[in-house]
């Protein structure tokens, strides 16, 4: 579903998201949270994150998440900000020991992003992600909670 305009209201932006969380249904327990400029209050993307389970148990567990800015967002550091926040966030408000993203091996302004925020590459998922007619390869990156506090 592609971001609404810069213009876009509030109203406007949490339909949105009340639609993503329809769409995903019982599937995956998504939350996302709106980007804004603290300057001015103007919306310009989202962050959000569901459980992965790498096991039965919760501890087993690790927060994925991403981000989507609006196309005049980009490159000025918002997402780094925003998805370092939202580290800081997932680490601060609950026990998980792992938080995760993956992005496309071409998307290279994600990986610095990633990386400044302090996550570490783990490697390459084949063909992972189905976009624009095919599947891609995404590079995985993570922090986990002793990382963090060193």
């Amino acid at each position: 579903m592609p971001l609404p305009a810069l213009e876009a209201t509030r109203d406007e932006w949490e339909e949105g998201h009340r639609r993503l969380e329809a769409a995903a249904g019982d599937r995956v327990r998504y939350r996302q949270l709106l980007v804004e400029l603290v300057a001015d209050g103007r919306p310009i993307g989202t962050v959000g994150w569901h459980r992965e389970m790498y096991g039965p148990n919760a501890e087993s567990s690790a927060y994925n998440f991403g981000i989507e800015l609006i196309p005049e967002a980009r490159g000025q550091g918002y997402g780094t900000e925003a998805q370092a926040l939202l580290v800081d966030y997932l680490f601060a408000s609950t026990d998980i020991h792992r938080v995760e993203a993956s992005t496309d091996v071409d998307n290279h302004a994600e990986q610095r992003s990633l990386e400044k925020t302090g996550l570490r590459r783990e490697g390459v998922t084949r063909g992972a992600q189905f976009r624009a007619g095919a599947y891609h390869d995404l590079i995985v990156f993570a922090l986990l909670r002793e990382d963090r506090e060193a």
